[in-house]
This record gives C-alpha cells, sequence and structure tokens, in this order.
C-alpha cells in the first residue's frame, strides 16, 4: 500500500495525465470525429462514388475511432483510480482484495488490479460465430492433405479463380501445365464427384439403362488400366 507521500504523487500524476488526455481530445475534435465525412471530401453525399473513392476517408475515420475508443478507455481508468483515492480504496485489489504492490502502482498508477487479476490477462471469447467453423482462421492449407471433404477456402478460391487470374503457366504452382484452363490449385481434382468413374457413367431418370460418356476422365481411367477394355463392347442395359 503507498504512504501519504507516495499516494500524492500518484495522484498528482493522474490529474495530470487525465488534463492531458481532455485537453487532447478537445484541441482535435475527439480525433477529427466531431466533423462530418461531407466536411473532409468536400461532396455532399458520397452515395454517388464509388466505394473506393472514400478508401482514405473510411481508413483513416476507422484509425480515428479505435484511437478515441483507447484514449476514452483511458480515461475512464484515471477516473476510477481517482474515485478510489478518495472512498479509500486505492491501492486494494478489486477482484481479491489484496494489496497491489507499489511497483505495479508507480508503472501503472491507474491500475486497481493486482498483476494476478488483471483483467487483460484473460483473453476475450467474444468472437463471432462463424470463427467456430475456422480452426484456426485464415490458417487452412490450400492443398486437401487432411482429407477434407467439405467445401473450404481452397474450393471458395477456385469458383472465383475460374474467372480469371493475373497468373500465366509458367508461374503455375501445377508442374508441366500447357494451358491456361490448368493453372490453379489441384485443377485436374475431381469437381462435383468422388470417384473418376462417376463423371462418364451416366442412367437415366428410372436407373436402368446404363450409358458411358467417353470424356478425358473415362480415357484416364482405361488408360490406368482400372477398366475393362472388353466391356467397351458391351451393351450396358
Amino acid at each position: 500500500m503507498p504512504n501519504a507521500t507516495q499516494l500524492a504523487q500518484l495522484r498528482s500524476r493522474l490529474e495530470a495525465e487525465k488534463q492531458e488526455i481532455e485537453d487532447r481530445q478537445s484541441q482535435n475534435d475527439h480525433h477529427g470525429l466531431a466533423s462530418s465525412l461531407r466536411d473532409s471530401t468536400g461532396e455532399l453525399s458520397p452515395i454517388d462514388n464509388h466505394p473506393a473513392d472514400l478508401g482514405t476517408e473510411m481508413f483513416e475515420r476507422s484509425k480515428d475511432l479505435a484511437l478515441l475508443e483507447k484514449e476514452d478507455l483511458h480515461l475512464a481508468r484515471i477516473t476510477a483510480a481517482l474515485e478510489a483515492m478518495d472512498n479509500g480504496t486505492y491501492g486494494q485489489c478489486l477482484a481479491c482484495g489484496k494489496a497491489i504492490s507499489n511497483e505495479r502502482l508507480e508503472a501503472l498508477p491507474e491500475s486497481l488490479y493486482c498483476v494476478e487479476h488483471a483483467p487483460r490477462q484473460d483473453i476475450s471469447h467474444n468472437q463471432p460465430v462463424e470463427e467456430e467453423f475456422l480452426s484456426p482462421p485464415f490458417g487452412r492449407s490450400s492443398r486437401d492433405d487432411d482429407d477434407y471433404n467439405g467445401f473450404d477456402g481452397e474450393d471458395a478460391w477456385q469458383i472465383v479463380e475460374q474467372w480469371g487470374t493475373a497468373e500465366s503457366p509458367a508461374f503455375s504452382e501445377n508442374n508441366n501445365v500447357g494451358d491456361y484452363d490448368h493453372i490453379g490449385i489441384e485443377a485436374d481434382e475431381n469437381d462435383g464427384f468422388v470417384e473418376s468413374y462417376e463423371s462418364f457413367v451416366a442412367t437415366d431418370i428410372t436407373g436402368k439403362h446404363v450409358s458411358v460418356i467417353r470424356n478425358r476422365n473415362y480415357k484416364q481411367y482405361m488408360d490406368h488400366d482400372e477398366g475393362d477394355h472388353e466391356l467397351e463392347t458391351e451393351q450396358f442395359e
């Protein structure tokens, strides 16, 4: 627990820091948030503009919000510490009631918790519900090495990739690529089917009349001696 002299010094530091934050927010109009987007862009309305035209302004406004939120939090912590000094509870941890070390108060005079119960040590689990299905988020491979057959980031990219990219066969991840149709990641993987024969064996709506579509997968299937060539002359009933 700080003595009277230390307490007076800490109070002086907190009051000076509080005044500094309030002055800074007043001088810069709360980081520019006191003015509207119209004032910063000169436009009567941003509706007729492409979103990218206001990219810089939107970035700066987001940064200003983050800075203001940080300062408001710091200001609230200082105010709470000064109130604790007034009611005689300063220097005691709000969680366990034990004395906060003088070293910690010297480093963080606005602290109301001991090291063991500091709120910022707790990792927030308040995350978007989508992250329950992304484990780990943005850290998955673009390959199907883990026998994962669900729709993932790789599949989403492959759909977008079909509309064109800036890559060329020379820079493709696939070896021996000679055309633009196969430069994508795992461009030769099965699309819409699991086993290759599912892509060339077909039936009618009744499921009785079987036919064979001699496509690229069929040729590869036969070249790898996975099928019976004698069946090519058979009539499927």
